[in-house]
């Protein structure tokens, strides 16, 4: 600060301290934010060849993932069947599986994972596309040949073609990398739910006011018959199955077709409009098919009688 020589010479006070004008009281040094980080980052900075898990901060040391909000697991103590090459993915997948009470089965390779899925009966296969020995798809191709364990497919080939070939050889969900926890919860929920409706007996599964005929592939509302074709009766049997859950088209062209979809194939629109018809015709109310945008069709019960 300059003290101008006429403010000494008037007799004005002039502070004993001064400080230049730009400056105020001295404030405490903020203390600088810890830095956040990324697991996919720390983990797998090479994601075009491995992937990585997205929007994953690193908590406390002893605390991975703990902040990850679950949904509820279908089936007590899930067998999990985990088939990755990446050493850390597959360490952190594995602690946050048994995390959420799964036991799991780890294997860094095809020739394990097939030999593993041989040797023990699992609820869900976790399986890496880009394996050694053994790539993931003929691992599926061998494994649906003896089983029909749900299988979710992880890869970071996520072009339409990589999907369709895996769906194809009978992937029943497809992940590409990177991805989310969360996301890879609610698709493994999904899938674990489908396999307790498939083992729930089928007094359980009946609709005590839609009688369901297996042999004649048709169902019965009040007595009168709905008249269904077979593919419109695998139609509304796998809905009901799943029923409140949205299936995609692909799983449905492949369940109830028993073909691929392709974006342009309108066949499984049309059966869906046809089943509505019937079910109008025998005054089915409490079942409503409605599509899902995006994502394909789920059954809804009303309270209509």
């Amino acid at each position: 600060m300059i003290v101008q020589p006429s403010a000494v010479a008037k007799g004005w006070p002039i502070a004993t301290t001064l400080l230049p004008a730009s400056c105020g009281p001295a404030d405490p040094k903020p203390e600088p934010k810890p830095k956040q980080r990324r697991l996919c980052r720390k983990v797998f900075p090479l994601r075009a060849r491995c992937g990585a898990l997205a929007h994953c901060p690193i908590p406390g040391k002893n605390e991975i993932f703990t902040n990850v909000n679950h949904s509820h697991i279908s089936i007590p103590s899930p067998r999990l069947l985990l088939v990755e090459d990446d050493p850390r993915l597959r360490e952190d997948l594995d602690a946050h599986f048994r995390r959420r009470g799964f036991r799991v089965t780890v294997c860094g390779d095809g020739s394990h994972g097939l030999e593993a899925a041989g040797r023990e009966a699992f609820d869900l296969v976790l399986l890496d596309i880009m394996l050694p020995s053994l790539d993931g798809l003929a691992l599926l191709e061998s494994l649906r040949r003896e089983q029909a364990t749900p299988v979710m497919l992880m890869s970071a080939l996520g072009a339409e073609q990589d999907r369709i070939s895996g769906f194809t050889r009978g992937a029943d969900d497809y992940l590409p990398k990177p991805f989310s926890l969360a996301e890879l919860d609610a698709r493994t929920d999904a899938l674990l739910r489908r396999v307790r409706l498939d083992r729930l007996p089928s007094a359980q599964r009946r609709d005590t006011r839609l009688v369901f005929d297996d042999q004649a592939q048709d169902v019965l509302h009040q007595g009168l018959p709905a008249g269904l074709t077979p593919s419109e009766y695998r139609l509304l049997a796998t809905l009901r199955e799943h029923a409140g859950e949205a299936l995609s088209k692909p799983f449905l062209y492949r369940s109830v077709l028993h073909r691929s979809y392709t974006r342009l194939d309108r066949g499984l629109d049309v059966h869906v409009c046809n089943l509505r018809r019937k079910l109008a015709v025998v005054a089915v109310r409490h079942l409503q098919i409605q599509a899902v945008r995006g994502q394909g069709y789920l059954l809804v019960e009303t309270e209509h009688p």
